[in-house]
């Protein structure tokens, strides 16, 4: 009787273990995919923000040369 008792909790251990196990690799799964698609935003922002201070050095060469084309008008 002893034996069967054993084995059953020996049965029930493993499982629990496999489960856990299991559980806990989806789980790492789930947050590396997330992370990912996380960077994939940021790099996406980070791109916007490049792109805008581009045009606003672009900007402030074209607001030069219009304030020297004025000076040479008028």
């Amino acid at each position: 009787m002893e034996w069967i008792a054993f084995a059953a909790s020996a049965v029930t251990a493993l499982c629990a273990l496999l489960g856990t196990y299991l559980s806990n690799k989806k789980t790492t799964a789930l947050m590396a995919f997330r992370i990912e698609q996380l960077e994939h935003k940021v790099d996406a922002h980070n791109k916007v923000i490049d792109r805008t201070y581009k045009l606003e050095a672009r900007a402030d060469v074209v607001e030069t040369e219009i304030e020297d084309l004025k000076k040479k008008v008028g």
